[in-house]
């Protein structure tokens, strides 16, 4: 065969490949290390190794590294697994509010493409994050967004005191109180899109940690809802890995196959979630 025939031959072999795969969320961290005064200390490690040989079974080849609560801005794991894995790998740190440009640049550069900013269970004051300008600066510099995780109902007050022009990522189907289109939560993210707000994602993700009694029906409802209420480029889908305090959850292949029940079996729909939205987002 010619060399030009190989390069034909091999185009079309890759235009024939499935898209990427991703998963938006998911941990690593080693057992026992912890801030000290966290709420919660690993009894056991959760390393890349074992997150990438579950994903590979079920076709899932990147991944978007998300810093855990319980290390706060120690940093040091998430970026040292975005070092060894750059082409697979972007990560999503936490800072602290006066955190600036030149600190920000640096994560970039390694691969941090947002903050987290984890409320669940803790107080929801914004006073630090609310004046927090030069932080919000920095990160429309860079095209970041900001990842958020707050209780049930309490997405309004907080998204109220931040930027419109913020993209926002909200975990675990932002866990409105009701799946309801006059829900606090839904009501919230319409009025910031009316009023000029910029990009916003939901994370299909983690039905165990939504309030409620029935979880898995509830999470293919709010599924529905996010997709009529902000269409489907704003839906993502994480797995959460290794579903910390719902570790019971950790069932990889059944937590990638939900995404297809929630979405009532749309190839199509699950390939945008899975693949373009998330691609366009962390990989542009």
């Amino acid at each position: 065969m010619s060399h030009e025939m190989s390069k034909v031959s091999a185009s079309l072999l890759a235009a024939h490949e499935p898209p990427p795969s991703v998963d938006s969320h998911f941990h690593v961290f080693k057992a026992g290390h912890s801030l000290p005064g966290a709420r919660y200390t690993p009894p056991y490690d959760a390393s890349f190794d074992n997150w990438q040989t579950r994903a590979a079974a079920v076709g899932v080849t990147q991944g978007v590294l998300v810093q855990t609560s319980f290390m706060g801005t120690d940093n040091r794991l998430l970026l040292a697994q975005l070092a060894q894995h750059p082409e697979t790998l972007r990560g999503i740190a936490v800072v602290t509010p006066d955190a600036d440009l030149k600190a920000l640049s640096a994560l970039h550069a390694q691969g941090v493409r947002g903050i987290r900013l984890n409320l669940a269970g803790r107080s929801h004051d914004m006073a630090l994050w609310a004046s927090a300008s030069d932080l919000w600066n920095a990160m429309l510099q860079l095209g970041w967004h900001l990842e958020l995780h707050t209780d049930a109902g309490r997405l309004a007050e907080v998204s109220a005191v931040l930027p419109l022009a913020l993209p926002l990522v909200l975990d675990h189907f932002a866990k409105p109180v009701a799946v309801s289109m006059h829900d606090a939560t839904v009501v919230a993210l319409r009025d910031r899109r009316s009023r000029g707000g910029q990009n916003v994602h939901i994370k299909l993700s983690a039905p165990y940690r939504l309030a409620t009694s029935r979880q898995d029906e509830q999470a293919g409802e709010l599924a529905r809802l996010w997709l009529a209420e902000l269409g489907p480029e704003a839906l993502l889908w994480g797995s959460d890995w290794p579903c910390t305090n719902h570790e019971s959850k950790a069932d990889y292949p059944a937590l990638h196959s939900a995404l297809g029940e929630w979405l009532a079996g749309d190839d199509r729909l699950v390939a945008l979630v899975r693949s373009t939205n998330p691609l366009q987002l962390y990989w542009p």
